[in-house]
Parts: C-alpha cells; sequence; structure tokens
C-alpha cells in the first residue's frame, strides 16, 4: 500500500467522492460511502461483505491507520480536509472516508437459518438513524438477518452505516416489496411474525419461540392494520400516561427479550465501556 497524495479537487482519482451526499450516491454503481476510522475498519475487517473501491484520508490520520491498510488492494488517497471537503461538498472532520462497492442483494429466503432463526423486518422505517440504530442492535443482540421493505431506507446509507457502527457493513439485509412479502415469507419458511405495537401481549412473557420475527414500523403510525392482523401482536410494558419508544430503542429492547437464550453464556464483561461494580 502506497499512499498517493492529492491536493486537487478536481482530480478525476476522486470523481466518485464528488458531492456525495446520500441522494446523490444512490444509483452511483453500487458505491456506498464509509465514514469514520470505526467504520472503516470494520470495512476493512474479515467479517464485512463489501468490497473497497479506495480509501480517502487527511494525512495525519496515516500513520494509526497504516496498519490496517497494509495488505489492501485498492488505492489509498491522502488529501487535505480542505481538499476533501471541496470535493464532498461538506466539512470532513474525522479526515477518514472510503468507498465501497455492495453487489447484488441476497435473496430474503436464503438469509433465513434452516434451525433456530431471529429476523427483523422493517417497514416503512424513512429515517437513517434508526435504520442504523436497528441494525447495530441486530447485530448486538444476534439477529441472524434483516429484511426491509421498499420504503425503508438503505442501510448503506452514509449516516446509516455511521450510526450502526458498522454493523450495516456485517449483519445479512434483503429487500423484500412490501410488509405483506415479510408475511409471506413467515408463512414459507415457518416463522412466527411478531408485530411490535402498544396494544399486545407482553413480550417479556411470550414462550421461547424457536423461529421468530420482529417486525418494527414507523414512529407514530406505527405497522399497518392489516399487517398486524396477519401477525401475533406484541407490546413492551411501559409507565402510565406513556405508549412508546423510539422505534430503535423499542427494537433494542424486543430482541434482546427474543435473543437472550442465544446470548446466554456470551457475557464477559468486555462489550461495554464500564464493567459492573
Amino acid at each position: 500500500m502506497t499512499p498517493i497524495p492529492i491536493d486537487d479537487p478536481a482530480d478525476p482519482r476522486l470523481h466518485a467522492y464528488t458531492r456525495m451526499r446520500e441522494r446523490d450516491l444512490v444509483g452511483r454503481e453500487g458505491r456506498f460511502v464509509a465514514e469514520g476510522e470505526v467504520v472503516l475498519r470494520v470495512l476493512l475487517s474479515s467479517a464485512a461483505r463489501f468490497r473497497v473501491e479506495s480509501v480517502l484520508l487527511s494525512p495525519e490520520r496515516l500513520p494509526g491507520l497504516a496498519p490496517a491498510l497494509a495488505g489492501l488492494d485498492a488505492p489509498v488517497y491522502l488529501a487535505a480536509k480542505g481538499v476533501m471537503g471541496a470535493v464532498t461538498g461538506f466539512p470532513i472532520h474525522r479526515g477518514v472516508l472510503a468507498l465501497g462497492r455492495r453487489g447484488p442483494d441476497p435473496a430474503p429466503d436464503a438469509l433465513v437459518p434452516a434451525g433456530p432463526a431471529l429476523l427483523l423486518g422493517l417497514v416503512g422505517l424513512a429515517n437513517h438513524d434508526n435504520v442504523g440504530g436497528l441494525l447495530r442492535n441486530a447485530a448486538a443482540f444476534g439477529a441472524d438477518a434483516v429484511l426491509l421493505d421498499a420504503a425503508t431506507c438503505d442501510p448503506l446509507y452514509r449516516k446509516a452505516i455511521r450510526v450502526s457502527a458498522g454493523a450495516s457493513l456485517t449483519v445479512p439485509f434483503a429487500r423484500v416489496p412490501t410488509g405483506d412479502a415479510l408475511l409471506d415469507l413467515c408463512e414459507r419458511q415457518a416463522l412466527v411474525p411478531l408485530a411490535l405495537s402498544p396494544r399486545g401481549e407482553d413480550i417479556a412473557a411470550l414462550p421461547p419461540l424457536p423461529r421468530a420475527l420482529l417486525l418494527l414500523g414507523t414512529e407514530g403510525p406505527g405497522l399497518p392494520e392489516a399487517l398486524m392482523a396477519r401477525a401475533r401482536r406484541v407490546a413492551i410494558p411501559m409507565a402510565p400516561g406513556v405508549d412508546s419508544l423510539n422505534v430503535a430503542v423499542a427494537g433494542a429492547v424486543a430482541l434482546h427479550r427474543l435473543g437472550g437464550g442465544r446470548l446466554a453464556g456470551l457475557y464477559s464483561g468486555g462489550n461495554t465501556r464500564e464493567r459492573p461494580a
């Protein structure tokens, strides 16, 4: 890996980074942007499912990242933060960017394990922070895959990847056309569909479910009534006067409840910044 200095924002080698707002990058030959050191390290790891096309760093970030980049078979460009900002169209405070290539999405049914299975289904979620947070939750609580309807935003949007702390690059995900398609998949794959709603049975009182798909809808309207009618409604009990949580928070609570059995024995205290007293 030999870094390539660039001092001209118009350099054609940086063309793919130009004005890389999420809406502008969609459809740009399957590329996505990874931003920040944590996300770049995940993209470079063996756990990532995507190929690195190039890396763009401010010079002061190279020494700390050089060992991780040593075996990379892709160009590493060095440019001052002012040049990076001129290229991308917004200030780059972290000084770390990369381009990845996504490839074709897998078939949804192919992501369902043959044995015990826990999947997350997202319906109508257009907020990048929530989608990124839910991918991070899925990784943390052992979900096998995330399935998204057509109205849910892309987990490979730059902001969604950043909020996910790179989990968007490691957790398997696929698209289905509609929420109804998620219920059809549950029938084919013998999954119990669980619709999270303020009006449902206590999720903590559920018996163990070896094969389940947790459905989450957008904040406010929630899941469509017609979809919930085909699923088992579950709720997170809350204090009087409160009937909802942020969808990413609610998803974390529900996934922890549903995935607790598969996580038993894995906790060592090393997955938090502060260990229990």
